[in-house]
């Protein structure tokens, strides 16, 4: 809805140079809303479920403690295992950070997604 009233905008003829400033404000601010109503819906839903996250890092639990109840104990295989669970907690915090690239510990320049938009909108 929000293209088809930018197009709708875009279509009118304008008489005058003050219809066609406002015709301009009026593709500026209908293109801000549509750009905001997108950003809205791309940060409303979370990609990864609650309960899944929950079950996958109780099954890692899980499978660490067997690791560890069946291992000998010594340092090869304590460092062996404190290595691997820290690889394994890095995975899940990438994980966790790339549902929202534009914010938090790593980010993604916005740079590239407005170029293609602007060149969406022409």
């Amino acid at each position: 809805m929000g293209e088809r009233l930018t197009e709708a905008i875009r279509s009118l003829k304008a008489k005058d140079d003050a219809q066609r400033a406002l015709q301009s404000r009026a593709v500026d601010t209908a293109e801000s809303l549509l750009h905001a109503k997108w950003m809205v819906l791309a940060g409303a839903e979370n990609s990864i479920p609650l309960p899944f996250l929950v079950i996958l890092v109780f099954w890692l639990t899980i499978v660490f403690v067997s690791f560890g109840l069946f291992a000998p104990r010594n340092a090869t295989v304590i460092a062996a295992l404190f290595v691997c669970s820290v690889s394994v907690a890095a995975a899940l915090f990438l994980v966790l950070e790339m549902e929202s690239p534009l914010t938090g510990f790593i980010q993604v320049s916005p740079g590239p997604l407005r170029y293609a938009l602007s060149a969406l909108g022409k």
